[in-house]
């Protein structure tokens, strides 16, 4: 695959006339043992400054190949997505005779106190299993393989049938009220775990859900639960029915808008945890926002056992290998983004920093905050094996943070046979640490070569700006800066970084999944470099925006290129002007 794609790309770039110093490639995979001595340096030094642990933590996960799924490994589409952290709050009924969960997930434990109604998927097929010595209520779905993979023991005992589950009542644990159980097309058997408690004051969705209902045979029991909706929060410039009040604003009239569902829904959620306060009805923790009192509201809840934290995906999503993918706690190697210490010194690098577009620097101040500690290993891929645990593959988003340190001596390097290239030879490199005539004696390289790479270093160092597109902000762009500030003296910390939009084909976001894309060597062979320069160079920088590369006009662009050479050639100057 690397033999046959590198000559490819060489020959499109030299075809359309880049200037490269072609010197300094070099491979990011086993085949470029210098660049593994390098990668393994700089894990070396990582590990040594404490910035590297083992233990179980959170990744999103394959279980049909078995593999961690980074961005590199989804559909384009899926790139920065990663998990979020919500909570399981347990409703308590009783089919055939035995006491039985309704586990339903939420990302807003404190609305637990307005729920009217319990909504399942009419269309679903659920499942009763014994969890952790419980009965539970499941949708047959890849839920219970993400339960599996965080530790949940799952063992399905049989199917239940949605006329055993709707009409059926639930007990409240937290208020003691009896709510019915009804049904919701909008709920998604994928996300969480597929069951939903229902808020019709503050949720848009639950809201339009029980009036479609008031044309259907659930009309009384739904006129009974808006009847009962409780105002939990107080916010300015709204009714005490925010949701209520935004579906009519809206005219949103079905469950089936959810484009504007969604937008709503965001609206609503958003200026909530910021901006409202919580009324009477939550004692303690009244009159308060909701982001100062949502934590501990939880964890009194998890406490009484009538909830407990849980992992899923915003959206449901399939990897490269066309397999839904979970959320799943997993023994492995990963980089301690959560430290605090580490945190300080990325912040201090992103305010020395010029980002263009100039507005986007709090993103990265804002991202460098969310960042979570990331599994930095795979087994089966392509890539560095780690230096002190070889089954262990380092993957190509943590693999590509410092490369750019490289280019100063990849053309240097490749004349010190790979087995000499020692941690201490890189540390005098690119820290300067040591002394280079014990070095260049112990190890028996030249120390005028050694010289030259150090000076090669320092003369293209700091790194003055990188470019890269906006779907890396949260993985690469974050992990250079990272690393360079871990790795690197302040005097060569990254001092600029770019960040442009996607490339549009004709308007449509290219994407491998769609194979929309075009290689520019298919079109070099129909079209001269110096139309498709003149295209490429006609949209080529619209800030964050997208970018629309209309290939569609290229014959066009070739017509008038010829035609302006041909007047060139046979007008005087002054005619043409």
């Amino acid at each position: 695959w690397v033999d046959y794609f590198l000559p490819k790309a060489r020959e499109a770039f030299e075809k359309l006339g880049y200037a490269i110093d072609w010197r300094r490639t070099f491979t990011t995979t086993e085949l470029d043992a210098h660049y593994n001595k390098f990668i393994e340096w700089q894990y070396l030094t990582l590990k040594e400054k404490g910035y590297i642990s083992k233990g179980k933590h959170p990744v999103i996960f394959d279980p049909i190949v078995n593999k961690v799924i980074g961005d590199h490994d989804r559909p384009d589409e899926y790139a920065g997505i990663s998990y979020i952290e919500g909570y399981i709050i347990k409703f308590e009924t009783e089919i055939r005779n035995s006491k039985v969960y309704l586990p339903c997930f939420t990302l807003r434990p404190e609305t637990v106190l307005g729920v009217t109604n319990i909504w399942i998927n009419p269309n679903a097929e659920y499942l009763l299993c014994k969890v952790n010595n419980e009965y539970w209520i499941l949708p047959n779905s890849i839920v219970i393989e993400e339960l599996k993979g965080q530790e949940f023991n799952v063992e399905i005992i049989e199917k239940i049938s949605n006329k055993e589950l709707l009409l059926k009542y639930a007990k409240n644990l937290v208020t003691n009220e009896i709510i019915p159980i009804l049904p919701a097309e909008f709920v998604d058997t994928e996300i969480g775990t597929g069951i939903v408690m229902s808020v019709p004051a503050h949720a848009p969705y639950d809201y339009i859900g029980l009036i479609d209902l008031l044309k259907t045979e659930y009309k009384e029991i739904a006129e009974n639960c808006l009847k009962n909706m409780k105002s939990l929060f107080k916010l300015e410039n709204y009714t005490d029915f925010p949701a209520k009040y935004i579906v009519e604003k809206m005219k949103i009239n079905s469950q089936k808008e959810k484009d504007k569902l969604e937008k709503v829904t965001e609206e609503i959620y958003s200026k909530e945890y910021y901006n409202a306060t919580t009324r009477e009805i939550y004692g303690k923790f009244s009159n308060k926002k909701i982001f100062e009192i949502k934590e501990s509201f939880a964890n009194e809840l998890i406490e009484k056992n009538v909830a407990l934290k849980y992992l899923t995906l915003p959206i449901r999503f399939v990897s490269r290998y066309n397999n839904k993918v979970i959320v799943k706690k997993i023994e492995q190697w990963f980089l301690n983004y959560s430290d605090p210490n580490w945190k300080k010194l990325a912040h201090e690098c992103v305010d020395q920093m010029k980002i263009y577009p100039e507005n986007l620097k709090q993103e990265f101040h804002r991202i460098i905050d969310w960042l979570r500690d990331w599994a930095f290993t795979h087994k089966d891929i392509l890539g560095t094996p780690l230096p002190w645990d070889k089954e262990w593959y380092i993957e190509s988003l943590s693999d590509s943070t410092i490369y750019m340190a490289f280019y100063t001596i990849a053309h240097l390097i490749r004349k010190i046979e790979p087995e000499k290239l020692s941690k201490e030879v890189f540390d005098y490199i690119f820290l300067g640490k040591g002394n280079l005539d014990e070095i260049s004696e112990k190890y028996n390289i030249e120390k005028n070569l050694l010289k030259e790479m150090r000076n090669e270093f320092t003369y293209w160092y700091p790194l003055d700006l990188r470019i890269s597109a906006k779907d890396l902000i949260p993985n690469h762009l974050a992990f250079m800066i990272f690393h360079h500030v871990a790795i690197f003296p302040k005097e060569y910390w990254p001092k600029g970084i770019a960040v442009n939009g996607y490339v549009l084909i004709n308007g449509e976001k290219m994407s491998k999944s769609k194979g929309n894309f075009i290689p520019i060597l298919f079109a070099l062979e129909n079209h001269s470099a110096d139309a498709l320069r003149f295209v490429l160079a006609m949209n080529s920088f619209s800030g964050i925006d997208d970018i629309n590369i209309e290939y569609s006009k290229i014959d066009k662009v070739e017509e008038m290129l010829i035609a302006v050479s041909y007047t060139h050639l046979t007008l005087p100057t002054s005619d043409l002007v």
